[in-house]
């Protein structure tokens, strides 16, 4: 099971090479249930050779349409990546903290409470067809979608779900994702992918000792 990582391992530049990396690997994984949890998943394979997934600024702004947090392409400069890296790895560090009760790193919460504090822009309204109303969603860039992260990582820390903060069983997978399943026994971060190989493993390991059972 994965430990707590430094924010060392979203350093771009690292121990793997776009050669060296599939474009599976490269893929965004979603399945964490909340977007602050699914943003950690923007590193991949933390247990093992860390893939940094975001690796230019269009990465970062094809995320965000991926969690529909955006549905236009945000432009996203050099220095927003780098401090959206610096806000992932915080928040992987309070989400597994929570997790195996170890003690928040006072810097970290800092770092989530600067972000979730900011102000957002309101919402206007549209005259539509026929002189009706409607209201305007509000023009978001990118630090205004990394603050609505840190609000959700907020929420999520503080209320009764934090509880629910598992990490994948699987060996070679440390995704993180909430537990909202009624018996809050979830183990797998996608039933059809670390699961659906986990139990093929059982089951083939239960064939070998010659038992089906």
């Amino acid at each position: 099971m994965a430990q707590a990582h430094t924010g060392s391992e979203a350093r771009p530049g690292g121990p793997e090479t776009a050669e060296e990396v599939s474009p599976a690997d490269l893929r965004f994984r979603l399945e964490g249930g909340r977007p602050s949890l699914t943003f950690t998943a923007t590193l991949g394979k933390r247990t093992r050779a860390p893939v940094e997934r975001l690796r230019e600024p269009s990465d970062l702004a094809r995320w965000f349409r991926a969690v529909e947090m955006t549905a236009a392409h945000m432009p996203v400069s050099q220095a927003e990546l780098t401090e959206a890296r610096l806000l992932r790895e915080a928040l992987y560090r309070l989400f597994t903290g929570v997790r195996t009760a170890a003690a928040p790193p006072p810097p970290d919460v800092d770092a989530v409470n600067r972000w979730a504090a900011r102000p957002l822009p309101g919402t206007g309204l549209v005259l539509g067809a026929g002189g009706t109303l409607r209201q305007a969603p509000p023009a978001l860039d990118t630090p205004d979608l990394l603050g609505l992260l840190a609000r959700d990582a907020a929420d999520l820390l503080g209320g009764p779900l934090s509880r629910r903060i598992r990490e994948c069983a699987a060996d070679d997978c440390s995704l993180l994702f909430a537990d909202e399943s009624r018996a809050g026994a979830r183990r797998w971060c996608s039933m059809d992918a670390c699961g659906a190989r986990a139990k093929m493993a059982e089951y083939r390991a239960r064939r070998r000792n010659g038992t089906t059972a």
